[in-house]
């Protein structure tokens, strides 16, 4: 069983793809098998935040560029979460009093980054895609289809970088794949260790479910 969230999950996908013979089941959550166009157009964003900073120096700096930093910060948490966890102010049960609290927290979370590394893992991010290999040299159905794998996807419903609607056209292309949505307002962060413990058990359950399956 290979699983993960996010880049990980994305790297399940992968695995799977690349041998198909050898992953016996898969289980990614809020990813994605290709980065979609929207989701390059955000990390544009928060890339463009961090180095127009001009002591980023195109990579060359001396010292962090911290307004850069702080700047990604506070765009990455309008995306990392959903409108109604603002809305209805579940930034509260993470034990900050307004969401200029939650800014400041990510702020300071963002400055122990490299600023170069942090753009590496964009640039991973921006350019997966499970068929990009001389394997399937771009088709990207092909490399769905050639997944052997017993595959449950989790998506979160207000998943702002990894939509269901996405997932959706990824499992219809698979050979055993069933698509699980988890309706949240934790969006993308809904995975986060702690922040949501329903989610914890609904991801577990499908866990147990494929370590139980009898692939012999």
């Amino acid at each position: 069983l290979v699983a993960g969230w996010s880049m990980a999950g994305c790297q399940a996908y992968h695995w799977a793809a690349q041998f198909p013979e050898m992953v016996e089941a898969i289980l990614p959550f809020c990813a994605s098998a290709r980065t979609s166009p929207h989701n390059f157009v955000f990390l544009e964003g928060v890339k463009a935040a961090l180095t127009a900073d001009q002591n980023w120096r195109n990579g060359h700096y001396d010292s962090p560029p911290e307004a850069g930093l702080k700047a990604f910060a506070r765009v990455y948490a309008g995306w990392a979460f959903s409108q109604t966890f603002y809305r209805d102010e579940l930034y509260k049960t993470l034990g900050f009093e307004t969401p200029e609290d939650l800014l400041k927290d990510w702020e300071a979370d963002h400055l122990e980054w490299d600023a170069n590394n942090l753009l590496s893992k964009l640039r991973t991010w921006q350019t997966a895609d499970i068929s990009v290999n001389p394997v399937y040299a771009g088709d990207f159905q092909q490399a769905l289809g050639a997944i052997q794998a017993k595959t449950i996807v989790i998506a979160c419903s207000s998943d702002l970088y990894f939509p269901p609607e996405d997932n959706k056209i990824e499992v219809s292309q698979m050979q055993n794949a069933e698509l699980r949505i988890y309706d949240s307002p934790w969006g993308h962060c809904v995975a986060s260790p702690g922040n949501d413990p329903q989610f914890t058990r609904f991801l577990d359950s499908a866990i147990s479910e494929l370590l139980e399956t009898d692939f012999s």
